[in-house]
């Protein structure tokens, strides 16, 4: 963890810093020249070896990770604690609406094999998984928000505020997972422990809700790792189109404007973030198949 941490920090720090543009200079701060040199002086901006070693001196040593170079009067740590609960929620919820319409598409698939039923789940799977997110949003927000009006158009502090975002993150892992459910299970009907159950007196519906989903799921816990990482940076576009106070608006803001502190700051949340949870993946694989031991 501590290497594939050092690794995205040295290309993160290095895209950062390359890219032009001063943050005190932007026209909503107005800093005066004097104060500008002084504040680059401060900070190390001039020397970007010296402003690595004191950055990384003061995430490792006390959990800092400074200020914020374009709002005024607010630190990293407080943009975060702001805005990451509301973002982790948004990726959650996405998750689970991922989980639960990929695995029912994907039973209901391997149930009836080539039946309508079957082509018209895996026909909206490849629509979820040609669709990017944000033009899911877009659609989402004029049909449901604009024309029928069911929900808010944008915002945060309900749950239905919640409903249109979630359904926008989680529909293309939605898609990825139930042709991976509807493989799976087909496949494990075939197996000898399966047909074993059939030959005992279990239904096909018994024997696959009882014995082959617990196998069908495995490709999918090893498709959660990467499913989260692609619902927490899809989910910087989302929470833009529907003015959610997650940090992903800070993020594109942070880059805009070549806030280095934040930048960085967010990149090495997320990062840890991702990294944790495959490492919970790869847990979970012991439970679901025994045969897989943990050293």
């Amino acid at each position: 963890m501590p290497v594939i941490l050092g690794i995205i920090f040295a290309v993160t720090f290095t895209l950062a810093w390359l890219v032009p543009g001063n943050p005190l200079e932007s026209e909503d701060r107005n800093v005066p020249p004097e104060i500008q040199e002084a504040m680059l002086r401060q900070y190390s901006l001039h020397d970007p070896w010296v402003f690595m070693q004191e950055y990384l001196v003061g995430v490792f040593t006390r959990a800092d990770f400074g200020p914020s170079l374009y709002y005024r009067d607010q630190t990293v740590s407080s943009i975060l604690a702001a805005g990451l609960p509301i973002s982790v929620v948004l990726g959650v919820a996405a998750m689970i609406v991922a989980c639960m319409v990929g695995v029912v598409a994907g039973i209901v698939g391997a149930l009836r094999p080539r039946s309508w039923l079957d082509h018209s789940s895996m026909l909206l799977a490849l629509v979820g998984v040609s669709l990017p997110s944000f033009v899911t949003a877009a659609a989402l927000l004029i049909l449901f928000a604009g024309i029928l009006n069911w929900v808010p158009a944008a915002g945060w502090g309900h749950p239905r505020q919640m409903i249109l975002p979630a359904i926008a993150l989680g529909l293309m892992p939605a898609a990825y997972i139930a042709r991976l459910v509807r493989i799976g299970l087909i496949d494990a009907m075939g197996s000898d422990h399966v047909r074993t159950a059939r030959a005992k007196g279990l239904s096909r519906h018994q024997a696959l809700l009882r014995h082959a989903l617990k196998l069908a799921l495995l490709p999918v816990l090893s498709f959660l790792g990467p499913a989260a990482a692609a619902t927490l940076t899809g989910s910087f576009v989302v929470e833009k189109v529907f003015e959610i106070p997650g940090i992903g608006r800070d993020f594109v803001n942070a880059v805009l404007n070549k806030d280095q502190f934040l930048i960085l700051g967010l990149v090495l949340v997320y990062s840890s973030m991702l990294i944790v949870f495959n490492l919970i993946v790869d847990v979970a694989y012991a439970w679901f198949d025994p045969r897989i031991e943990l050293d």
